[in-house]
């Protein structure tokens, strides 16, 4: 009998390392997938699916469960989500989050849970400053670094006076904010639209108008930028005041856009084209698997289950040591889509900013390119307010 549970000691013993590899990485994963910007969560998703396909489904060796939540475009229901992923699904990471005002909502949620974070898009200044945490990383900018680099093109372009027009939300500040941080010339106004209902333009773009300015600058992203672009026109401003914008035209909304598009000029830290070895795949397989074009949004969340991978693996699937992951994590050492970018100690990336234009060819196809660097090796500008080491 002794001898028996000896055995059966040992064999307990042998085995524990055995069930300790069967554990899932479990990711719960917030964005919009229903109404009109579900397309723009789908595109998360997808990415996110062939990152994990590129990495054998698994993360650091070990199976991969996620968890996809529909924040309804709604801070309350994303909190409420957080919540659920934190309290009942009890994740390892959270990943995603398209608007700032809803990952503002849930922020609390995660820092307080100390569970590890990844941004994928929104980019609310204070995530960066004051409300900097060591497990919230983004895979994406801080909401002002896009439109300042789109202020500094506007100043090489001789624009010397701009009229902002943008949503009235976190991000919508931010980004008129940041333009009119790099903008030498004259603001002669702004206007704020109520978000995300309102789709008829024509009030601010009348303003607009009489205020005679040399450009418009404009963010909307999703189906209000394709409104936009349409009543931008057909108000008989295209042509007339030149148009500025940072995520109005992206590989989602250019198909619905088309001519409107031509000859309005962006900024981004990732276009399709981007010419290294990881984009290029990524671009490609994205057209095979899911027979469309990736936007800037699938490309941050592409990154980010590399990220994640990079934590497992120098953890060795330990996943309680998230000190260690953190550190590996800081170090953003994995192949991104955009070519090599750092951190920031506030964890937001320090990168290039491009300028992106539409191109159609022959065929009648239209497409982004890029033109030129705007600026190399941006760091957000509230990184000094962020009290990490």
């Amino acid at each position: 009998m002794r001898k028996a549970m000896l055995l059966a000691g040992a064999f307990a013993l042998a085995a524990a390392p055995a069930a300790a590899q069967q554990k899932t990485v479990k990711i719960g994963f917030i964005s919009t997938f229903s109404g009109p910007t579900a397309v723009i969560g789908n595109d998360m998703r997808n990415s996110f699916e062939l990152g994990l396909d590129h990495l054998g489904r698994k993360l650091g060796g070990l199976p991969v469960e996620v968890i996809y939540e529909d924040d309804q475009q709604k801070p309350e229901v994303g909190k409420q989500k957080t919540d659920k992923l934190i309290e009942s699904d009890k994740v390892d990471f959270i990943v995603g989050y398209i608007w700032s005002n809803v990952l503002l909502a849930s922020l609390k949620s995660v820092v307080d849970s100390k569970t590890m974070m990844v941004v994928t898009n929104a980019g609310p200044s204070q995530i960066a400053g004051e409300l900097c945490s060591p497990y919230v990383f983004s895979t994406s900018w801080q909401n002002d670094q896009t439109p300042q680099a789109m202020g500094l093109y506007m100043n090489q372009k001789g624009v010397k006076s701009v009229f902002l027009i943008g949503p009235n939300y976190a991000a919508g500040k931010d980004m008129l904010t940041g333009v009119a941080a790099t903008f030498k010339g004259k603001v002669l106004g702004q206007e704020l639209t109520v978000w995300p209902t309102q789709l008829d333009f024509s009030a601010e773009l009348s303003k607009a108008r009489a205020a005679k300015p040399d450009a418009i600058f404009v963010f909307y992203p999703g189906a209000a930028g394709v409104q936009f672009l349409t009543q931008y026109a057909q108000a008989g401003l295209k042509g007339q005041i030149p148009l500025y914008t940072a995520f109005t035209i992206d590989e989602l909304s250019l198909p619905r856009q088309k001519d409107l598009a031509l000859g309005v000029p962006g900024a981004q830290q990732w276009v399709n084209d981007l010419p290294n070895p990881t984009n290029k795949k990524f671009v490609a397989d994205f057209k095979t698997k899911y027979k469309s074009s990736p936007a800037f949004y699938g490309a941050q969340t592409y990154d980010a289950a590399a990220l994640i991978n990079s934590a497992v693996v120098a953890v060795k699937g330990d996943l309680s040591k998230k000190d260690e992951m953190r550190r590996e994590m800081e170090k953003a050492n994995f192949k991104s889509v955009r070519g090599n970018f750092k951190y920031g100690k506030n964890h937001i990336p320090i990168q290039n900013f491009y300028l992106q234009d539409v191109v159609k060819d022959k065929d009648g196809n239209f497409a982004l390119k890029t033109v030129a660097t705007i600026v190399k090796d941006s760091q957000d500008q509230h990184v000094g307010k962020c009290q990490m080491k």
